[in-house]
């Protein structure tokens, strides 16, 4: 599942034809940085993507006083089925990647166990400060969003804090981790 994808045809799809620094714009607008793994500075590349694969065309070129040309593209009938297929799978699929604490989590390094809970409570701290700064960010921008963007936003924080949660768990079980991997690594 490509979200710059799904971005740049929806995009197009909705609002026309554009180059890539309309798409830019309407992008940092729109806020999209904060509530998707959209980047905004991949626009371009990802357009070019789209255009070698048939998803966009180029309709013209545009060239208005000192700024450079720019390509202006159009979804084409192969990027609206792509764009049809992507939103059914992104609204259809679950999505919880893996993590790689939880495989480092697993292989620890028994000579470094002593350090684990200073990570643990380095974690939590970012973690806390994310809730924070995610919740500040809404707050900034919220008359900007849509209802559906807001509730994006708000559902990226409670994941937060369930990782907060979950964190704030390992650090009780600490102990136990600590034993078992002791008694593991002399047994």
């Amino acid at each position: 599942m490509s979200s710059i994808r799904l971005f740049i045809l929806g995009t197009l799809a909705q609002h026309g034809a554009m180059h890539g620094y309309q798409l830019r714009f309407l992008a940092e607008e729109e806020h999209v940085h904060l509530w998707t793994d959209v980047s905004v500075g991949a626009l371009y590349g990802a357009m070019s993507r789209l255009a070698k694969d048939g998803l966009i065309t180029q309709v013209r070129v545009e060239h208005e006083g000192n700024y450079p040309q720019r390509q202006v593209y159009e979804i084409s009938d192969l990027g609206r089925r792509s764009l049809a297929t992507l939103r059914s799978t992104a609204l259809r699929e679950l999505v919880l990647r893996p993590d790689p604490f939880d495989l480092a989590l697993t292989r620890l390094d028994h000579e470094r166990l002593d350090e684990l809970g200073a990570v643990l409570e380095m974690r939590l701290s970012t973690l806390r400060a994310r809730v924070q700064e995610g919740e500040s960010r809404l707050a900034a921008v919220r008359e900007h969003l849509t209802v559906a963007e807001a509730a994006v936003i708000r559902h990226k924080l409670h994941r937060v804090r369930a990782e907060i949660d979950w964190h704030t768990e390992l650090l009780a079980e600490l102990p136990a981790i600590i034993a078992d991997e002791s008694a593991r690594k002399n047994g």
